[in-house]
């Protein structure tokens, strides 16, 4: 895998495991406080929540590589 590939799958990962919480935290208050009615915010939500899903599913790849090999 190339070196860029590497760090893009990083830097995926590592948005879906710090900020997760924070996206999904604030994504509800802001559901619960707001309608939504602007096509900008619910397209930015959507997009933060596919990045967190790729982000747990390329760190599950990782971690079952890793459990398969007895680490």
């Amino acid at each position: 895998m190339s070196k860029l590939k590497r760090f893009f799958r990083f830097t995926i990962v590592w948005i879906a495991c710090n900020l997760s919480i924070p996206f999904w935290v604030v994504g509800h208050v802001h559901l619960s406080v707001n309608v939504y009615h602007d096509l900008v915010e619910i397209a930015t939500s959507f997009g933060m929540n596919i990045i967190v899903a790729v982000g747990f599913w390329f760190n599950w790849q990782d971690e079952s590589k890793n459990y398969d090999k007895g680490d």
